[in-house]
């Protein structure tokens, strides 16, 4: 300090205090925590490394858009955690291939093949079915499910009309084609009934387990290209059920030995209430209140696992299976307590405590797998590791629903992926995701497939409108123009909507806020470049690129923009390695200028061939390439690289409005003509005769004819000849301009 003092007694000046700015709190991550059922602040165990393990899909069936729901959903939270937020995830999902659904589909499918097999005739076959319906119709009676039990009775319905054709051909003795053909829509109608009264009758017969393990191979690959089909990234490890079976069992055994499972007749149970009463331990953390629901429980044990049998070895109806011993049909694998099979529950478990160790950041899964799938889960792990952390961050997303109806398999009510997949892109169904919350129910609807395809549409225009922009030629320090107050203002709101995004993703990774935020940005945008354009001005190209580039990072991070691509949607299909707006757009750009010219000398020498010949290139020929054409009085022709179907459907919908125009306009025309001809049709009536055509009205008429008496010989009121009386004089007036128009020779 002295030499301080000395300094400035010499004059010398030094650096003032600096103070670092205040600044404001930064917004932090947060999720919605199942286990607490709030928004929780996302804290890893570990740093930035993030272990997130999500419950996979049991491969019977195709995938349907309640799996796109799921996968979509935890996509788009691993893509913003990894790529956003910049955490080190590492994600894991399992395959279920060992599951009572699996095992009973498998013996139905290879059943109902051998009954094909034997090619029963038609009398048999029909005896069959009857015989099968019975137990069919005993299900239905019982059955208080109302959807489950609508969708009985259309079976039910549909089997017994196409059993009445086949009893008809019979009876009538017809040809043994008409015969085989109506058993073949009654095997068709009747394969469900077939397959279920087979498996209860023959069932216990199947012991190939190749069996079961070929089904769930080929319903595994489909789900993966289903994956990869709507740019679902690859999970980082994936784990099958068939591939842990040792892992299982060691981790059953170890449950059983710190005291919380207990053998049964060759099975093996949880001890709920055990697990419960121990110190440092909770069951039903996720659904307390639905502990103890029967209903809830016995579907999650599984079809061939609630008999009277099973149920009578567990020691409370709360206890549930972490290994079960094999029935005769039912694949096994060998353990202790002999031949059998795991739980439903206990997979998930064992493969992410392997994986994962003894607490994970992450767990996700659907809403509808709380109770008892996760409780269970977390319930046995804990069991395990002797911990009450498996899971710090459960997720759950929110069912899915078509057009505002329960979606299920067994109700057989369900859109595959696949069928979506013919409808709509993977953007547009990943927008309509993006558009709604992670954990909130979303109707699968024509409504929210629309106000995708807007969405879509809308940012479209907007990145093809940037990249004309930017395409115009200007040397490189034209490149930087001044800002003035419009661009000054524009960049505040451009800064103000991406702090606006970054806050929806802090909240709960708010995806639907994230998007209006975008839109909004881009209206803004929209507004400047439509002014500038309107006071002949060239819009700023680094500000609206700046923009762009924004909402592009963004897009990429949502898994929106699906390829590489430097500014906006890619243009060309999947996998194209070839830029194909850098390589055709200066060719299409010396065609459009060309085409000007040609327009502006057709213009001035009155050459309308031409003319109609510039603009079916640009409506017919460049369409089909994938090019649109925007023609703007006093500016330059816009080159545009659209989707070629999108270019169709514009110009479809565009003759039909067109078309529609016609229409309208020829109907006007139509009735403008017989409105004249109605009105000089009138014109011509002198008014003499004006009310003689009405005698069902009136009886007598005085000499200029106008009505004096009605049908029934009674004089007419004061009220009623005043009124006749002016009709009389107005045709006057329309009969004297009638005589006018013949004279002037202009009436026929």
């Amino acid at each position: 300090m002295a030499g301080s003092s000395e300094e400035q007694g010499r004059g010398r000046r030094v650096q003032p205090a600096w103070s670092p700015p205040a600044g404001s709190e930064p917004c932090k991550l947060r999720l919605y925590n199942s286990l607490t059922r709030n928004k929780e602040v996302f804290v890893p165990q570990n740093g930035r490394r993030v272990t997130w393990y999500c419950c996979g899909p049991t491969v019977y069936d195709a995938s349907h858009m309640g799996h796109a729901r799921s996968y979509i959903s935890f996509d788009i939270l691993r893509r913003v955690l990894r790529d956003y937020f910049g955490f080190d995830v590492f994600y894991c999902v399992n395959i279920t291939d060992i599951d009572d659904k699996i095992i009973k589909r498998a013996r139905q499918n290879h059943l109902f093949e051998q009954y094909l097999e034997e090619q029963p005739p038609a009398a048999r076959l029909l005896e069959d079915v009857r015989t099968a319906l019975q137990p069919f119709s005993a299900k239905l009676s019982e059955t208080t499910d109302p959807d489950k039990r609508q969708m009985l009775e259309r079976s039910l319905q549909a089997v017994r009309l196409a059993v009445e054709p086949l009893e008809r051909a019979l009876q009538a003795g017809l040809a043994a084609g008409d015969v085989d053909s109506r058993a073949q829509v009654l095997l068709q109608e009747a394969r469900d009934v077939l397959s279920d009264w087979l498996d209860s009758t023959r069932g216990s017969e199947v012991t190939d387990n190749s069996i079961f393990s070929e089904l769930p191979k080929f319903w595994e690959g489909e789900f993966h290209r289903d994956m990869q089909a709507l740019n679902v990234l690859p999970p980082d490890a994936l784990t099958r059920v068939s591939e842990y079976v040792p892992e299982i069992v060691s981790f059953v055994q170890r449950i059983v030995d710190n005291g919380y499972g207990y053998v049964s007749n060759g099975s093996v149970y949880f001890d709920t209430a055990k697990f419960a009463s121990s110190e440092g331990h909770s069951y039903g953390k996720l659904v307390p209140e639905a502990v103890g629901d029967q209903k809830a429980l016995h579907e999650g044990e599984g079809d061939l696992s609630v008999s009277a049998d099973r149920l009578s070895e567990k020691r409370s109806p709360n206890d549930f299976a972490l290994w079960k011993a094999s029935k005769p049909g039912e694949p096994s694998w060998p353990c202790p307590w002999g031949k059998g099979r795991p739980g439903w529950h206990i997979e998930c478990s064992a493969m992410a405590g392997t994986l994962l160790g003894a607490s994970m950041d992450i767990h996700g899964g659907g809403f509808d797998l709380r109770f008892p799938h996760h409780d269970n889960e977390l319930a046995q792990s804990e069991a395990y590791f002797e911990n009450d952390c498996w899971v710090r961050y459960f997720l759950h997303t929110g069912h899915l629903t078509i057009a505002g109806c329960k979606m299920s398999k067994s109700l057989k009510n369900f859109v595959t992926i696949k069928d979506a997949l013919k409808k709509h892109s993977a953007r547009q169904l990943r927008l309509a995701f993006l558009m709604h919350a992670w954990k909130d129910t979303l109707d699968y609807s024509a409504n929210t497939m629309e106000s995708a395809l807007q969405y879509e549409r809308f940012l479209n225009e907007f990145f093809l409108n940037v990249k004309d922009i930017l395409r115009a030629p200007v040397d490189i320090t034209g490149q930087f123009e001044k800002w003035g107050e419009e661009e000054a203002e524009l960049n505040e709101s451009f800064l103000s909507r991406k702090a606006a995004v970054h806050e929806a993703l802090c909240d709960n990774v708010d995806t639907r806020t994230s998007l209006e935020e975008m839109r909004a940005l881009v209206s803004q945008c929209n507004l400047y470049v439509a002014a500038r354009k309107a006071a002949r001005r060239r819009p700023n190209r680094a500000l609206l690129e700046n923009v762009a580039l924004y909402l592009t990072h963004m897009l990429k991070v949502f898994g929106a923009i699906e390829e590489e691509s430097a500014l906006g949607f890619p243009v060309g299909g999947p996998g194209s390695s070839l830029n194909l707006e850098s390589t055709v757009l200066p060719y299409l750009q010396a065609l459009s200028d060309f085409r000007e010219g040609v327009r502006r000398i057709a213009r001035d020498r009155k050459v309308p061939e031409v003319l109609q010949l510039s603009d079916a290139l640009r409506d017919d020929v460049l369409p089909e390439l994938g090019v649109r054409l925007e023609d703007h009085e006093g500016l330059p022709t816009v080159v545009k690289l659209v989707d070629r179907e999108t270019l169709l459907r514009e110009r479809e919908e565009k003759r039909r409005v067109e078309e529609e125009r016609r229409k309208k306009k020829e109907e006007a025309a139509r009735k403008k003509q017989e409105q004249e001809a109605a009105k000089l049709a009138k014109m011509r009536i002198p008014p003499s005769e004006l009310f003689l055509s009405e005698r069902d009205k009136y009886s007598k008429f005085d000499e200029n004819g106008l009505p004096t008496h009605d049908t029934d010989g009674k004089e007419l009121s004061k009220g009623q000849a005043k009124k006749l009386r002016k009709l009389l004089e107005a045709q006057e007036k329309l009969h004297a301009e009638y005589l006018q128009m013949v004279q002037n020779g202009g009436g026929p």
